[in-house]
C-alpha cells in the first residue's frame, strides 16, 4: 500500500465493526485510517443532528464528499453503512480493494443498543437494522472482493485475517 489508489475500503452494515477493525488493521499495516462518519462529524457536526435538521439527502451529499476525501487519503478507509448507495461511490469502489464486514442480527443488537444512529430510531431498532441490511446486502456483496464475518471470536482474529488478505497471504475465496 503505497498510494491512495491502493486504499482498502471497509463496507458493511451499521455495527459490523468497520471503525474498530479498520483502526487496528491500519496500525498493523502502518497506513492511515480514515472514517467517513468521523469526517462528516468533524466537518459538519453530529450525524443525528444533520439528519434531523437537513434530512438524509443532505447527509448523503456530505458523506459522498467524505468518501472522496478518504479515498484520496488512501490506507484503510471505513465507509458509513449507507455510503455505497451513492452511484459515484460505487464507481470509485470498482477500482479499489473492498472488504465487506458482516455481523449477525443477534450480535449487532448489543452493539447498537441505545444508539443515536438516525436510521435506527423507532420502536424496534433490530428490525429496522435487519430491513436496512437486507436492502443494502446485494450492493455490499456486488462491491466486495472478500467478506469477513465479525459475529464471533476475538476482534484481533478478524484484524489478522484482514491484514493477511491485504498482504496477499489470505485466499479471497475463504471467509473468516
Amino acid at each position: 500500500m503505497t498510494s491512495p489508489s491502493d486504499a482498502v475500503v471497509l463496507i458493511g452494515p451499521m455495527g459490523a465493526g468497520k471503525t474498530s477493525i479498520g483502526k487496528k488493521a491500519a496500525r498493523v499495516l502502518g497506513v492511515p485510517f480514515f472514517d467517513t462518519d468521523a469526517a462528516v462529524v468533524r466537518d459538519h457536526g453530529p450525524i443525528d443532528r444533520l439528519f434531523a435538521e437537513h434530512g438524509e439527502t443532505h447527509f448523503r451529499g456530505l458523506e459522498r464528499a467524505a468518501v472522496a476525501e478518504g479515498l484520496a487519503t488512501g490506507g484503510i478507509v471505513s465507509l458509513g453503512g449507507g455510503a455505497v448507495l451513492h452511484p459515484e461511490t460505487r464507481a470509485d469502489l470498482a477500482q479499489r480493494r473492498v472488504v465487506l464486514l458482516t455481523v449477525a442480527p443477534r450480535v449487532v443488537a448489543g452493539r447498537v443498543r441505545d444508539s443515536h444512529r438516525p436510521l435506527l430510531q423507532g420502536d424496534d431498532a433490530i428490525e429496522r437494522w435487519t430491513a436496512i441490511y437486507e436492502e443494502r446486502r446485494p450492493v455490499y456483496e456486488e462491491l466486495a472482493d472478500v467478506t469477513f464475518d465479525t459475529s464471533s471470536g476475538p476482534i484481533q482474529d478478524i484484524v489478522d485475517a484482514l491484514v493477511a488478505w491485504v498482504r496477499g497471504e489470505h485466499d479471497p475465496e475463504e471467509t473468516a
